[in-house]
């Protein structure tokens, strides 16, 4: 095994995760305002998300399946807007504490849809990913490893994030950081999606 390049890779999504982002963000108003229980069901769904990133990875190394710069913005650009609805969602019913709304925030499915249309995720696979195959002499093993990986850190990161915020952070505040983190995804979303006009712009010119 490469543990250079082993400890590299464990770097580079270490950073990757702590980074505020969609899910980041979408994780901390879960647990602000749902709690532990829909708040790792969350985590489940965003992890369960990257995965499914990185099998689509795997397979464009192996040649069966072909990543255009085209349709990787287009991607980029739908799931830009998606997060922008559940931001804007989101917003509209911060300020609602009622049962009413339990359960429109979060969530495995919700977890799901924002890890998979995650523009920093995407990038990160189609881009990254592929450097740090070579972990091992195997491509099947080096997968395998390489996912393990992920699945621990991702799972420590946001775990910790959930802690440290029903544990330690006022009822008070944990409203102030669900409306906060709504806004992080809005300002993601508007982000991404200028980004991603612009360049299919540019590549359609």
């Amino acid at each position: 095994m490469n543990i250079s390049l082993l400890l590299t890779y464990m770097l580079a999504i270490l950073l990757l995760i702590l980074t505020p982002g969609p899910v980041v963000a979408l994780v901390l108003g879960t647990a602000a305002r749902q709690g532990y229980r829909r708040a790792f069901a969350t985590v489940v769904g965003t992890n369960s998300a990257s995965l499914v990133l990185m099998a689509l990875a795997a397979l464009a190394l192996t040649g069966l399946v072909s990543l255009n710069p085209l349709n990787l913005q287009i991607i980029g650009l739908v799931g830009s807007l998606f997060i922008g609805l559940i931001a804007w969602r989101g917003l509209r019913s911060s300020g609602i504490s009622s049962l009413d709304n339990a359960g429109t925030q979060g969530g495995l499915l919700q977890g799901f849809m924002i890890g998979v249309s995650n523009p920093k995720d995407i990038l990160f696979f189609a881009a990254l990913f592929p450097q740090f195959i070579a972990v091992t002499p195997h491509f099947s093993s080096s997968l395998v490893t390489l996912a393990l990986v992920w699945m621990i850190f991702d799972f420590a990161v946001l775990t910790f994030y959930i802690i440290s915020i029903k544990r330690w952070m006022p009822r008070s505040l944990q409203q102030r950081l669900e409306r906060l983190s709504m806004m992080m995804l809005l300002a993601i979303a508007v982000t991404g999606t200028a980004y991603n006009l612009c360049q299919l712009v540019a590549l359609m010119a």
